[in-house]
């Protein structure tokens, strides 16, 4: 009779344990987390531009989030965080806000509404305008900055602080 309740005992103490290791086993996870920033930025066509009337910005109108052009690049925030490339369709790379002109970050918030019924320039026809307007400037001894010249040291009202579309 102790052997049978010993074997038991065992049998019942193993089950337990079993219970409890498949338990313990069974809320045992792996979690990883990867920061890899905000969606990309993704202008699928050649965009047409507006003009933000007496400034030298342009934006992309019906895209949901904000892309505007000024002095030979693309900028776009995301967040806090403040995009520049090139081109239009990128490779588009992080600029610190201090960098980003201050002509871009003091667009009004409210562009998409007050300048969206303004003429909606072609890629094509305001590239080929462009590239006259550039070769003209360069003749007459102008400087391309490159850089995006302006600095706002912060103190501009634009955007990455979640204004316009789709922030």
């Amino acid at each position: 009779m102790c052997n049978k309740t010993l074997r038991y005992s065992i049998i019942l103490g193993a089950l337990l344990a079993f219970g409890v290791a498949t338990k313990v086993v069974g809320e045992v996870g792996v979690g990883i987390n990867i920061n890899i920033g905000p969606p990309p930025i993704t202008v699928a066509a050649p965009p047409a531009v507006v003009m933000v009337p007496q400034s030298q910005v342009y934006f992309v109108p019906g895209v949901s989030f904000d892309v505007f052009f000024h002095n030979g690049y693309w900028w776009s925030p995301r967040g806090d965080q403040w995009y520049r490339s090139r081109a239009y369709n990128g490779p588009w790379g992080v600029v610190d806000r201090r960098y980003v002109p201050q002509q871009v970050t003091h667009v009004p918030h409210d562009y998409r509404t007050v300048y969206g019924k303004e003429k909606h320039i072609p890629y094509g026809q305001w590239k080929k305008e462009r590239s006259h307007q550039d070769q003209k400037h360069k003749d007459k001894g102008g400087h391309d900055k490159g850089q995006g010249g302006g600095h706002d040291k912060g103190q501009g009202r634009g955007h990455g602080e979640g204004h316009g579309k789709g922030h």
